[in-house]
Parts: structure tokens; C-alpha cells; sequence
């Protein structure tokens, strides 16, 4: 009665629940089981199983600010955030030694290899289009991992100060040229406003005459 105690305690203590968004990679004797198990109830039966449980959702992973230096010579820092998940959790188990870390590392190391072939303008301006180039060489890296990246995004690019500077003066310089350009065309407007008047007094005197007429009456 003793023993069948024990061998009840040991069964109970087999069962494991894997929730709907997790996975359970088995090992039996260090041999890998084919497939995942669960979600569900599963018996684990140690010490010849060992239990790996890996999460499907999806993973946000900030990339810290990386020292960059542009095709064009300018050093800026700049982070992103990537979002991934695991697909094939027997892979991420057995592929790489911690999929997180190596994922991160490897998002640190292809954000400056990308950003540093740009000019600073594309950097700024085509940032869409670096956002889906750096998806796709992650997610070709990943995949061997069964890992899925399904986004990548540029989040901040800071410049030198002094490179700011240098941004404001332009900015402002481009607000004085669009005024004048806008001054000298109301210029040029009413010139010619003018030069009509002129013509119509020119050709038809007693049109002014009455002009002058009716604003005498108006006063």
C-alpha cells in the first residue's frame, strides 16, 4: 500500500498543463521528441523526460541605441523594436542555445550593417523602406531557428548636436526663401493690377471720371 502511494504521487506528479499559447518540447533519455506537445494536460515522466516550454506569442524586443556611422560620414545613434514569435519551438529549443539572446544580437548587428550603407537623407526620409529590408535579412536569419520575425521598426535617430544646428539653420533658411518667393508674387500681382488700371484709364477717361463721381456721392 505504501509503494502504490508513492507510485500515485509520482504519477500525479507527471502531469503538466500547457496553456493554449505554449508549447512543450520533450526530451526522453536526450533524445528530442518530434513534435511539441500540447496545449492540454501532458505526463512528463521524469527523470528520463525533461520538459523545454516555449511561448508562441508574439515577442517585442527593443534593440538598444546603436553608434552608427552613415555612408556619408555622419555618426548617429539609433534604436528599433522588433516583433517576433517562435513557429517551430523543437527548433528554437535545439538550433540555437537561447533564441532571445541570439535574436537580439543578431538585431544589433544588422541594424548597423544596413544603416551604415545609407546616406543620412535615406535614413531619414525612407525609413518605411529600411523598416521591411531589415525584416527580411532577420527574419532569413531566424527562420533556421523556427523563429518568424514579422516586423522591425526605426524608432529614434539621434543626431549631433551640432548636426541639429546645422538642420535648424537649413529649415529656417528654407521658411525666408518660400517668404520672399511669396512676397515677390504678391508684387508681381499687384503690378500687374496696376498696369491694367493704367490701360483702362488710358483707353476709357470718362470711366475714371465716373469712378471719381460716384466716390464723391459715397462721401
Amino acid at each position: 500500500m505504501y509503494g502504490g502511494g508513492i507510485l500515485i504521487l509520482y504519477l500525479l506528479s507527471t502531469i503538466n498543463i500547457i496553456k493554449e499559447y505554449e508549447r512543450a518540447v520533450i526530451f526522453r533519455l536526450g533524445r528530442l521528441m518530434h513534435d511539441a506537445k500540447g496545449p492540454g494536460l501532458i505526463w512528463v515522466f521524469w527523470p528520463v523526460d525533461k520538459m523545454v516550454r516555449i511561448s508562441l506569442r508574439t515577442i517585442t524586443l527593443d534593440v538598444p541605441p546603436q553608434d552608427i556611422i552613415t555612408r556619408d560620414n555622419v555618426s548617429v545613434k539609433v534604436n528599433a523594436i522588433v516583433y517576433f514569435r517562435v513557429m517551430n519551438a523543437p527548433r528554437a529549443v535545439t538550433e540555437v542555445e537561447n533564441y532571445l539572446y541570439a535574436t537580439s544580437q543578431l538585431a544589433q548587428t544588422t541594424l548597423r550593417s544596413v544603416l551604415g550603407q545609407v546616406d543620412l537623407d535615406d535614413l531619414l526620409s525612407q525609413r518605411e523602406k529600411l523598416n521591411v529590408k531589415l525584416q527580411d535579412i532577420l527574419d532569413q536569419h531566424t527562420g533556421a531557428w523556427g523563429i518568424k520575425v514579422a516586423l522591425v521598426e526605426v524608432k529614434q535617430v539621434d543626431l549631433p548636436q551640432e548636426m541639429q544646428r546645422a538642420m535648424a539653420k537649413q529649415a529656417e533658411a528654407e521658411r525666408e526663401k518660400r517668404a520672399k518667393v511669396i512676397h515677390a508674387e504678391g508684387e508681381f500681382q499687384a503690378a500687374a493690377k496696376l498696369a491694367e488700371a493704367a490701360a483702362v484709364i488710358t483707353t476709357e477717361p470718362v470711366a475714371l471720371q465716373l469712378r471719381y463721381l460716384q466716390t464723391l456721392t459715397e462721401i
